[in-house]
């Protein structure tokens, strides 16, 4: 990260002039030339930028006298093109894209004289270093099939905290989400440096999902810039929902609205009761090792454990699963004595672990335990409805998806509904 004693200081933008030889033709005495003819072009445009261009600002081309500007092409050293618009009149043209702090740009100008003279030239600028540059970690990782279940939550962790309220807005600016179809959603500040995003209800089957950062160049608060693009993309498969109602003892997994199959179970007994509420599938493993002493539980005691547990379905990160639990069979479908975990047989468990996937709801009706936390301990994002879950985005606002990039010229930002 530089600081304001690394900026570059360019003592003003010089235009480095590249004329042409002029065109090989005939003149008589001091006639003027006929048909166009190459002239110098460098006093015919000025460019705005100075020694300390600000990345977040446009960086604008204007005509001078009677000329025109007939080309303009502002290139970083990556090589990519600065998107810019030129007016109707032909007399400015202005950087629409976004710079990237701590660069230098090439600009390649063409003008027109108004007398049939016409000329290129170049210049050069750079931006400001920032003191600070934010950047974001997006999930879910989509590193393995990219295929996630409905309840799944788009998830942002920025590299500094962010607390003041117009720059969170700044924020959810250079946040696009897009999908096909589109949706109704909302950002919830957790905190200060994590965001979640979801719809108004859960994701349709069959959804293709997109989420980027891009805040290059953007000013986010004093000294602190948007860094690094970042993005990835998923795809949302069948609704798989199961239900596991703790007083009946039984899991019913359904996809797509219809029942699969009832499951006989036994959940958390007193003292360790089931948390209600829905959950998200956070991981699966074939096999585990459950230890009572993460959960509290001192070694020795009546109530202690240390197990290998076969089909495992995690539900949340202090190690609540849906499980193999051959030990209690008996129990199974008729009372709750596990310590507030779902088990079932082993055959059910494989079957359960082969019909579900990440992002798939769990819920947990009629149990005496506690509620499904909000975060933290998973993602218990749904348990919030949803006119709270807007309040605490920085808009304040729903916000509808646009179509995923690979689908549309460009996925533009997720804008408020008005």
């Amino acid at each position: 990260m530089a600081d304001r004693r690394g900026i570059a200081a360019l003592g003003g933008i010089s235009l480095a002039l590249a004329v042409l030889a002029p065109l090989a033709g005939c003149t008589a005495g001091d006639e003027a030339p006929v048909g166009p003819h190459r002239v110098d072009a460098a006093p015919l445009v000025h460019l705005s930028a100075d020694a300390k261009a600000d990345p977040s600002q446009p960086v604008t081309v204007t005509a001078v006298q009677d000329s025109r500007l007939t080309d303009v092409t502002v290139v970083g050293p990556d090589g990519r093109v600065v998107a810019g618009k030129l007016a109707e009149d032909q007399r400015s043209w202005q950087t629409t894209g976004r710079l990237k702090a701590a660069t230098a740009y090439t600009v390649r100008i063409s003008a027109d004289d108004g007398k049939g003279g016409r000329g290129d030239t170049t210049a050069s600028f750079s931006t400001l270093a920032a003191e600070r540059l934010l950047t974001a970690k997006l999930g879910p990782d989509s590193s393995g099939s990219g295929v996630y279940g409905v309840g799944q939550p788009l998830t942002v962790e920025l590299s500094e905290a962010v607390k003041d309220p117009q720059a969170r807005q700044e924020v959810e600016r250079a946040l696009t989400v897009g999908s096909q179809p589109a949706v109704t959603g909302a950002w919830y500040w957790v905190d200060d440096k994590n965001l979640h995003f979801r719809p108004e209800d859960y994701w349709p089957a069959g959804t293709t999902v997109s989420l980027a950062f891009d805040g290059t160049g953007s000013r986010i608060a004093d000294g602190l810039y948007g860094g690094d693009r970042s993005s990835l993309k998923l795809r949302i498969g069948e609704r798989v929902e199961s239900v596991i109602d703790a007083a009946a003892h039984e899991l019913t997994l359904k996809r797509d609205g219809e029942a699969l199959r009832t499951i006989p179970v036994t959940t958390g007994k007193p003292g360790f009761d089931t948390r209600n509420g829905v959950k998200v599938v956070l991981g699966q493993e074939r096999s585990v090792r459950m230890n009572g002493e993460t959960i509290g539980i001192a070694p020795g005691s009546t109530e202690s454990y240390d197990l290998d547990v076969l089909w495992a379905t995690r539900v949340t990160w202090s190690g609540e699963y849906v499980h193999a639990a051959p030990w209690s069979v008996g129990s199974q479908g008729v009372e709750n004595v596990s310590h507030g975990c779902t088990g079932m047989s082993t055959g059910n468990a494989e079957w359960f672990f082969q019909h579900t996937r990440v992002g798939d709801l769990v819920t947990v009706v009629n149990s005496r335990g506690g509620r499904m936390e909000p975060f933290g301990n998973g993602f218990g994002d749904w348990n919030i409805a949803w006119t709270d879950w807007v309040k605490h985005s920085a808009s304040g606002q729903p916000v509808s998806t646009t179509a995923p990039a690979s689908q549309a010229p460009a996925a533009g930002m997720v804008r408020p509904e008005l």
